[in-house]
């Protein structure tokens, strides 16, 4: 057996292969699907004054999904973020110090708390997107703007990294890879 033709015949790595093919086709598929409430059209011409800015890079990591405003917006960033933020806290905070070094139950207990961050970050970063799109009157982004309009942004955004959190684990669980940074890859290779 050598190569590709290996890979067929292994029915377990076949598998965990087009699982994870099967759950990255999800994501992109959903990348496609818009946040209710925003007129598309006029967030592209948004986006295109906004080359080479931050947001610029803010969607090029949400392969796309920022310029579309999709249910997956946000990507995984709030994510990373809650985990980078868990991993400094280890350091400082002697709580999870010592459940770091608990072992697994430990290490159980802070992707727990990683996964609390997540949300939090989401729903702050999913309001102030909501907030930020309704300044915009030239072109009109926001078809119905409003506290409705924000809780709304704010939920599905939040849903939506949620969503890819749970396929980026089952992706490291049950496919190949780490989850998030396949997501990651499959983000930026889809913009270029």
């Amino acid at each position: 057996m050598s190569g590709i033709e290996g890979l067929v015949k292994i029915s377990e790595l076949r598998k965990r292969i087009l699982f994870s093919l099967l759950m990255l086709a999800v994501y992109r598929i959903g990348i496609h699907i818009p946040t209710p409430g925003v007129d598309g059209a006029a967030l592209q011409q948004v986006f295109a004054n906004m080359k080479g800015t931050i947001f610029g890079w803010f969607n090029l990591f949400s392969g796309g999904a920022l310029e579309r405003f999709s249910i997956f917006a946000l990507g995984v960033m709030p994510y990373i973020s809650s985990s980078i933020i868990f991993q400094l806290l280890t350091v400082v905070w002697p709580y999870l110090h010592d459940l770091q070094k608990e072992g697994d139950s430990g290490r159980k207990k802070i992707t727990q708390y990683t996964r609390y961050g997540t949300v939090i970050l989401a729903l702050i970063q999913g309001y102030g997107i909501a907030a930020g799109l309704e300044q915009y009157s030239n072109p009109q982004v926001v078809t119905a703007g409003g506290m409705g309009f924000r809780l709304l942004t704010m939920l599905t955004l939040t849903t939506g990294t949620v969503f890819l959190m749970w396929v980026g684990e089952q992706i490291s669980e049950r496919g190949i890879g780490n989850g998030i940074s396949c997501l990651l890859y499959t983000s930026d290779a889809a913009d270029e």
